[in-house]
């Protein structure tokens, strides 16, 4: 934060665009396998929450989780990279094995959002990921029976946070 009116300075277009290509590079460092360059492009505070995941919190930690998932036959296809600032947005298809809730069964492909957060020289701060998921045929959404809601941040990367709240 700035002392200036609370307000943060504004990224160069050159750092976000980095912060662009450091997050296209982990898709491609994830999909073949290499930890050791995808560690290379996270900050040493990162934090990642993914519902198929146990939530990781700096480096080692995420590229233990990461090496679980990682390499042949897990892909990510990207459809569309959008970024502003210090957030990167990026909307796609996985395939791999995912569970995205306890209890359900692992689908082969899904379609995904990942919002990241970079730091001040573009690298990885951290990243939350979404999984688009069919309501269940009875109209219930999500297989918990769960609505999604926005909260404030939550995990100290100024992305936005989500609380489930079970359905009536």
């Amino acid at each position: 934060m700035s002392s200036h009116g609370g307000a943060r300075p504004t990224r160069s277009a050159a750092v976000t665009a980095a912060g662009v290509d450091h997050v296209r590079l982990s898709y491609h460092y994830l999909d073949t396998g290499d930890i050791d360059a995808y560690g290379s492009l996270l900050d040493e505070h990162v934090q990642v929450r993914r519902p198929d995941l146990a939530q990781g919190r700096g480096r080692a930690e995420v590229l233990r989780t990461h090496a679980q998932v990682a390499g042949p036959p897990a892909r990510h296809q990207i459809y569309k990279v959008i970024a502003d600032g210090d957030g990167v947005a990026v909307t796609g298809r996985y395939t791999g094995s995912v569970a995205p809730h306890p209890g359900q069964q692992p689908d082969g492909e899904l379609d995904f959002v990942d919002v990241f957060t970079l730091t001040d020289e573009g690298m990885l701060l951290g990243y939350r990921r979404y999984y688009f998921v069919a309501p269940e045929p009875d109209g219930r959404r999500g297989a918990r029976g769960t609505t999604l809601t926005a909260q404030g941040p939550d995990d100290g990367t100024d992305q936005p946070g989500v609380t489930t709240h079970p359905m009536g």
